[in-house]
């Protein structure tokens, strides 16, 4: 006579056995998918891990997920990051190092490069979600993995220059003085390529952008007003 109750209770542990062993599995491939995004996804090989001597600046490719260290104008290293989704752009243009902070591993790595955007607090950091970096997903910051802010971290003072580039957009609005925003900054790299501005991309429409349109509109012939309408933008090709 077959032992209904010795069946089921084998049924059980089998099932619980192959149940183990599949959460086992995933666990550790978890931890191996993490520990390789770090070690070898993320990172950018044959590189020198040598101090630039020059004066560091940054540049930051938000369509290549990449970020340039220069060394007196010439490029010294490459690390790969992560830049803002859509929803929360990266914000491109002229920015400085304000300030530097060390960091607890959080959320926000092991360390902080403050940059000076007028529309929030963004910077340069880490992460302890080492996976993210290569892909459009943080608030808008930029992330590296903690090994490479750490490094980052000595090689950068405060006043360091760093240049955000990004695809362009289209404004939708009329910028005037104390305008803020990544439209302003926009109209301030075009301006700088046409000759009027000498000052940086940095998104606050001041004096001295003020007087680089009323500039560009006298030249062209129309009010300088130092305001910026539809008429401004497509005689700008913005």
């Amino acid at each position: 006579m077959v032992n209904l109750y010795s069946i089921k209770g084998n049924w059980r542990r089998t099932y619980f056995t192959i149940a183990s062993l599949l959460l086992f599995s995933l666990f550790v491939g978890i931890l191996g998918i993490e520990y390789w995004d770090e070690q070898e996804l993320a990172s950018i090989s044959n590189q020198t891990s040598t101090a630039p001597t020059g004066k560091v600046t940054i540049v930051v490719k938000i369509s290549e997920r990449i970020l340039e260290v220069y060394s007196d104008g010439q490029l010294h290293k490459k690390y790969r990051i992560a830049v803002g989704k859509s929803s929360t752009p990266t914000p491109i243009g002229e920015w400085i190092v304000t300030w530097k902070a060390y960091r607890s591993a959080d959320i926000l790595g092991t360390r902080f490069l403050g940059i000076d955007v007028p529309w929030g607090g963004y910077g340069i950091h880490g992460t302890n979600r080492p996976w993210s970096v290569g892909h459009f997903i943080s608030q808008g910051c930029i992330r590296l993995r903690n090994q490479d802010i750490e490094e980052l971290f000595e090689w950068v003072p405060v006043g360091t220059p760093v240049r955000i580039e990004g695809k362009k957009f289209p404004i939708q609005r009329v910028l005037k003085i104390e305008t803020i925003g990544a439209d302003v900054v926009l109209l301030q790299a075009k301006l700088k390529k046409l000759g009027y501005l000498e000052g940086r991309a940095d998104g606050f429409f001041n004096k001295d952008t003020e007087e680089a349109v009323k500039r560009f509109q006298y030249d062209n012939g129309i009010k300088s007003t130092g305001i910026v309408d539809q008429k401004n933008l497509e005689l700008l090709g913005l």
